[in-house]
């Protein structure tokens, strides 16, 4: 069982749910930062998915999933994408499978 969490950049304001944990096929989300849009996004890697389609295995060759740009990186899980500062847990906490 997984969770999201919301962060919030200090900074400029900028808002995104986080995923973290497994979900019950035995996926993960990897958040991953996108240069060209200036988001955080999720890509789900593994679990039965990634059984089924080796594409889904690892983050090589995805994209983005907000504008489609190849230009993503896994998330450091606290830089803002969007003015570089600092992103913080905004306490709230809900349940993802």
């Amino acid at each position: 069982m997984g969770f999201i969490r919301k962060y919030k950049c200090v900074a400029c304001g900028y808002e995104a749910d986080i995923y973290e944990g497994k979900g019950f096929m035995g996926q993960t989300i990897e958040m991953v930062a996108c240069a060209d849009c200036h988001s955080v996004q999720p890509l789900v890697v593994g679990g039965v998915i990634g059984d089924a389609a080796p594409s889904f295995r690892t983050l090589v060759g995805r994209l983005c999933l907000n504008c489609g740009s190849e230009h993503i990186i896994k998330w450091d899980g606290h830089t803002c994408p969007r003015c570089k500062g600092s992103m913080e847990d905004m306490g709230s906490r809900e349940f993802w499978s």
